[in-house]
């Protein structure tokens, strides 16, 4: 495998240029199936087994320790997730520009999530989850480039949507692995690794991805590095608006899933044990929700050629269902609220990537621009602890109509950012 060609001012043009044909469905299946296992393989640590295992390598410093590991986890995805993406833009190689880090990715990340299960020190803990986040978004930069390879624009909803379907789900699945299963650390993090390396084999085998048919320039120097990280807002409005609206919407989602469980305990007056059942519950019947709405406005969008209204639509939906938590009184409110919230974003996830591939400022830098947008998610998932800690704080302290007013205020901003957006409808 060869990355960076070496031949001066070569032409670098598309391998397919903009897909046309309708991608099969044991292709869409396989992509599927990948975006599930990775998010399995990703999501059992990040929502038990991490905090499980500091307990064993740090007892009596675990919130520290699981800070110190989740935060060093973030910085390796929002730096991995552009880089690789562009290295994986211009790979060369009989193997093609998307298999050998779809391959190689997932396996890095099976073989840190080994290394923690079995470490025996906080060090180690903290080195391979960093190696294994670079790991995993060497393979989540490939694999979401495929959809702009292989999925014309007239599926692009339909795939989408199905994507975000599988995302949710692994979520689900690894709170339900944590449950049954936190008391076998090795089983909880080899299981997971092994499930997602065995489904992206499968992807990467049927996957038909073609070799660059030139080696591309060769760049270096710190505005090369610099670039990696950037997608010019003046030259892309189009793309920067979509980012913004993003960005916007999942630091919204995180003001309020970073202290759910608090909350409960706080406005229900439960015990621990008592809000993580019913937390349980209202991810089971947000996940439920969001998979019928997903998968019927991605239809719909790719149907009508439409973007833009579902994705405004689902925000606002989002932001409704976060001021309906402000005045929940009882549980069968708050799971009603949690159904909300859940239609709003199935309409958002259903859309919302075919709409950053339509607005992508270039076919040949597909990856990087992802990882690029990649940001949006993982920069509010880091700034949203802190600052919902000052708005809960605000008055004294547990001020969570604050925190939650805020939130959907936020969701507004983020529907209003998508209007302006020209290239799609």
């Amino acid at each position: 495998m060869t990355v960076v060609g070496s031949e001066p001012g070569a032409d670098v043009s598309s391998v397919t240029g903009a897909p046309t044909r309708p991608v099969g469905r044991w292709l869409v299946t396989t992509m599927a199936l990948a975006q599930l296992g990775l998010f399995l393989a990703l999501a059992a640590p990040v929502f038990v087994g991490l905090a499980v295992k500091v307990q064993a390598v740090a007892p009596g410093h675990e919130v520290g320790a699981l800070g110190l590991a989740s935060t060093v986890g973030a910085v390796a995805a929002f730096v991995a997730n552009p880089v690789f993406g562009r290295i994986s833009d211009r790979t060369t190689g009989r193997f093609g520009r998307r298999r050998p880090w779809l391959v190689a990715g997932v396996l890095g990340l099976a073989i840190c999530l080994l290394i923690i299960a079995t470490a025996q020190s906080l060090a180690v803990v903290v080195v391979a989850w960093f190696v294994g986040q670079v790991s995993a978004n060497a393979a989540l930069a490939a694999h979401v480039a495929t959809v702009a390879d292989q999925v014309p624009m007239f599926q692009r909803g339909k795939v989408a949507g199905l994507l975000g379907v599988m995302q949710n789900l692994a979520i689900l699945g690894a709170a339900y692995a944590g449950k049954f299963f936190s008391g076998h650390v090795l089983v909880l993090f080899l299981v997971p690794g092994l499930v997602g390396l065995g489904l992206m084999v499968l992807f990467a085998v049927v996957l038909p991805d073609r070799p660059l048919p030139h080696r591309p320039p060769r760049e270096g120097g710190v505005r090369t590095v610099l670039k990696t990280f950037w997608v010019n807002p003046r030259r892309y409005p189009d793309f920067a608006l979509v980012w913004v609206s993003r960005f916007l919407l999942v630091l919204a989602s995180y003001l309020f899933t970073t202290f759910r469980l608090l909350y409960l305990q706080h406005e229900f007056a439960l015990s621990v044990a008592r809000a993580t059942g019913v937390m349980a519950t209202g991810v089971l019947v947000y996940t439920i929700a969001l998979v019928i709405a997903a998968q019927t406005t991605g239809w719909l969008s790719d149907r009508l050629r439409r973007r833009k209204a579902f994705v405004f639509s689902a925000t606002l939906v989002f932001g409704l269902g976060l001021v309906m938590l402000i005045g929940a009184g009882s549980l069968e409110m708050f799971y009603l609220a949690e159904v909300v919230c859940g239609l709003g974003y199935g309409i958002y996830m259903g859309v919302d990537l075919a709409l950053v591939i339509d607005v992508l400022p270039d076919p040949d830098d597909a990856a990087k621009d992802l990882g690029v947008f990649n940001i949006a998610n993982v920069g509010p998932q880091s700034i949203a602890p802190g600052l919902g800690a000052v708005l809960i704080g605000v008055g004294g302290s547990h001020n969570y109509t604050v925190l939650l007013t805020t939130a959907a205020a936020i969701c507004l901003v983020g529907a209003l950012a998508i209007l302006p957006v020209k290239k799609v409808r």
